[in-house]
């Protein structure tokens, strides 16, 4: 395996998708390369957790 440079589904930049992270995707057995970059998979990560967090106090 080696680095491939993808661009991010969100903010147009591109990333790299290194040979290690190619390997342990697929050691978890995941089949589709990244869409997002780093920083964009952080800030929706966040958001979702957010969302349920409120979710929650809500119910």
């Amino acid at each position: 395996m080696q680095d491939i440079t993808l661009t991010c589904k969100d903010c147009g930049n591109e990333f790299v998708w290194t040979a290690g992270e190619q390997e342990f995707y697929q050691q978890k057995g995941l089949t589709n390369q990244p869409v997002r970059c780093p920083e964009c998979r952080k800030k929706r990560k966040a958001a979702r957790a957010a969302r349920e967090a409120s979710d929650n106090q809500q119910a």
